[in-house]
């Protein structure tokens, strides 16, 4: 019997880990998961508001890690960092590197030229805007003081943040969730904006699926 590929899950926050590994049971329960998490690096990206060489080598070295360990793909679950995720995906050839956003990002442009982008991390409205294509339009929203409330354990006003942030996007076509950690909230945004809502988990787990030829 083949082995199951084994897939590398890097972190920025913790609260990305268990919304990618309720995807991967639900789609993809075969997969031999390993997470890594460095929370300081969305710590000092807040801090510094910009992404930096030493950054960048920061995810390499994560990268290389991974791939040390016979990771088969990599996939990354923090939304700010593209150019850096950019990186080791150059330097990791042809293994996929994946970064949360690209599936996603492919299915919403199918369903419509408005794009609602919402989130709970700042600097992901900065970063992930150009990675969508240009034939659409991106309304970024940030749902303020969803992230704090959801640091101290207060997922009930973490949810009704993002919720309530959402009504401003019902006139886009699709609300994209831009970061694993608001995914569990897709229930409730597209409650309270009547929009279709697409989510990085799911997409980033069946884009990986794809990429190496996977069963369930």
């Amino acid at each position: 019997m083949t082995t199951p590929p084994r897939i590398a899950l890097i972190h920025a926050l913790k609260h990305s880990i268990a919304p990618i590994e309720a995807a991967f049971a639900q789609a993809w329960p075969a997969a031999r998961l390993m997470n890594l998490l460095d929370d300081s690096l969305s710590a000092d990206l807040a801090r510094d508001g910009v992404l930096t060489d030493a950054m960048t080598e920061r995810f390499l070295a994560l990268g290389d890690y991974a791939a040390a360990t016979g990771a088969d793909g990599i996939l990354f679950t923090c939304s700010a960092f593209g150019p850096c995720i950019d990186a080791v995906a150059r330097a990791h050839a042809p293994t996929p590197v994946l970064k949360p956003n690209e599936a996603m990002i492919e299915r919403a442009v199918t369903m419509g030229k408005r794009i609602g982008l919402l989130s709970t991390f700042p600097p992901t409205l900065v970063s992930m805007p150009p990675e969508f294509p240009t034939s659409v339009e991106v309304i970024p929203r940030l749902a303020e003081g969803a992230l704090a409330a959801l640091d101290r354990g207060d997922r009930a006003t973490h949810d009704r943040l993002i919720a309530e942030a959402s009504r401003d996007l019902r006139d886009c076509d699709v609300i994209a969730l831009a970061q694993f950690s608001i995914a569990a909230t897709a229930p409730l945004v597209a409650k309270a904006t009547g929009r279709p809502v697409v989510a990085t988990p799911d997409s980033a787990v069946d884009k990986l699926m794809k990429l190496l030829n996977a069963k369930t």
